[in-house]
């Protein structure tokens, strides 16, 4: 019975090493993706920023605007015909 006893607590000893292993590197792995998402919002933020500042610009110089429009920033012009095949008035 001793024996018996013995084996259990040694198996229970060494399941609790490999879970607390798991556990730590998992956590380990949490802390490493945390950082990644962090990294990745505030580039997102700083695009987001420096796009604003080029549409700004683009009030100005009107030169950028291809480019804004080709990266997604700006909608492009269109170039489809209005009903009744007058122009649009301002």
């Amino acid at each position: 019975m001793t024996t018996l006893l013995l084996a259990a607590t040694t198996v229970m000893a060494l399941l609790s090493l490999v879970l607390c292993w798991t556990f730590i590197s998992n956590a380990r792995q949490l802390r490493t993706l945390q950082t990644q998402i962090a990294i990745a919002n505030n580039n997102r933020q700083m695009i987001n920023i420096l796009a604003a500042e080029a549409i700004e610009y683009s009030k100005k110089d009107e030169s950028i605007n291809p480019i804004l429009e080709w990266i997604g920033a700006k909608p492009g012009r269109t170039n489809t015909p209005t009903p009744g095949g007058k122009p649009a008035g301002k």
